[in-house]
């Protein structure tokens, strides 16, 4: 039995916490300093967590982060960031001072980010920032592929991929939090993982755009029953596109062929928030139209990162070499409406 920290209460990580606290570990759910209030509503419904919509284990220990002080000293075995890109330089700089020495972390969040004007991963920074608040060698791994988390938090059969340099490190959590409905394989390329669970949600949002996209003449009606034509052919477009981004990055072809990426972008596109921003492009609405009317409290993943890298892509890659990227990354960043050229040159691999 190991003690395992989850610091964030979001949907992800507390669904996160159901593998864990089924394979018999101590498991401790702490809340970031925003979540004070949705830890005590979670408390007073007993234990329901109001965006998966399920009774967390009562095995879970639930805390908000002013109590993560003195949890933390518990010799605990692996933490689990489950915060979202925006909190990676919050939560690095209250663990740094706080975790023990190589304490090994374990990723949940997504995305990409830049430093002196070259792409880094968010392992990458976490590695720096966790340098800089103290921690003198960090031990982190990330995880990509196809899992929404209120599938996790119903026990549906789900697969994952951990991602280390160092393949033993992934191999001891794999141990840990593998169960009979949640399997995790193991892979070396930390960049390509990284890279893809980033950027796929980029590409769910033009495939979410596919029903709109699919037609500028039928009706409604006639899109919504047929535009799979569209969306098969905006997959197409958005692996090939991801292999190209993610081998320049220093990543490897096949991650973009397993879970992390052609799974995950699967999953991604067929549901969740990435995809439903695209559904409000594809029928018209800029981003910033949608997400006031439709959105207002949601984090738009992918959106994040076209504000976070988009500018930097622009700069760095012809647009005959990622199309849909460049496409979707000048309607968020640019407010536009969406429109595709579908007589332009389609990269191939």
């Amino acid at each position: 039995m190991e003690n395992i920290l989850i610091l964030g209460a979001g949907a992800m990580g507390s669904a996160f916490a159901f593998p864990c606290a089924d394979n018999g570990h101590k498991v401790c759910l702490v809340g970031t300093y925003l979540e004070d209030s949705f830890i005590d509503d979670i408390k007073s419904k007993k234990n329901l967590h109001p965006s998966l919509g399920c009774v967390l284990p009562e095995n879970i220990k639930i805390l908000k982060f002013k109590d993560i002080k003195s949890e933390i000293k518990n010799n605990i075995s692996l933490i689990v960031l489950g915060v979202n890109s925006k909190g990676i330089e919050w939560a690095s700089k209250e663990l740094g001072s706080l975790m023990q020495k190589e304490t090994p972390i374990l990723l949940l969040t997504k995305g990409l980010s830049l430093k002196k004007n070259k792409y880094i991963t968010l392992a990458e920074k976490l590695d720096d920032l966790l340098q800089k608040n103290g921690q003198k060698k960090t031990n982190i791994t990330a995880v990509g592929g196809p899992c929404l988390a209120s599938g996790l938090a119903n026990r549906i059969r789900s697969s994952v991929i951990l991602a280390n340099t160092n393949i033993e490190e992934a191999k001891k959590i794999s141990k840990m939090i593998s169960t009979d409905y949640y399997s995790t394989e193991l892979s070396e390329d930390l960049i390509g993982v990284e890279v893809c669970a980033a950027i796929k949600n980029i590409y769910s949002m033009i495939i979410g755009a596919s029903e709109g996209l699919s037609s500028e003449t039928a009706s409604k009606d006639i899109k919504n029953k047929n535009f799979l034509n569209t969306s098969a052919s905006l997959m197409y477009q958005a692996i090939s596109e991801m292999i190209f981004f993610t081998k320049s990055l220093g990543g490897k072809e096949s991650t973009v062929y397993g879970l992390a990426g052609l799974g995950d972008l699967y999953v991604s596109s067929a549901g969740g928030r990435n995809s439903r921003m695209g559904k409000y492009l594809g029928y018209g609405a800029t981003y910033e139209e949608a997400k006031k009317n439709y959105m207002p409290k949601e984090t738009v993943e992918g959106a994040e990162l076209a504000f976070e890298i988009g500018n930097q892509i622009v700069k760095d890659y012809d647009k005959s070499q990622l199309p849909l990227m460049m496409n979707i990354i000048d309607v968020i960043c640019n407010n536009k409406k969406l429109k595709l050229d579908w007589n332009q040159k389609k990269l191939t691999t």
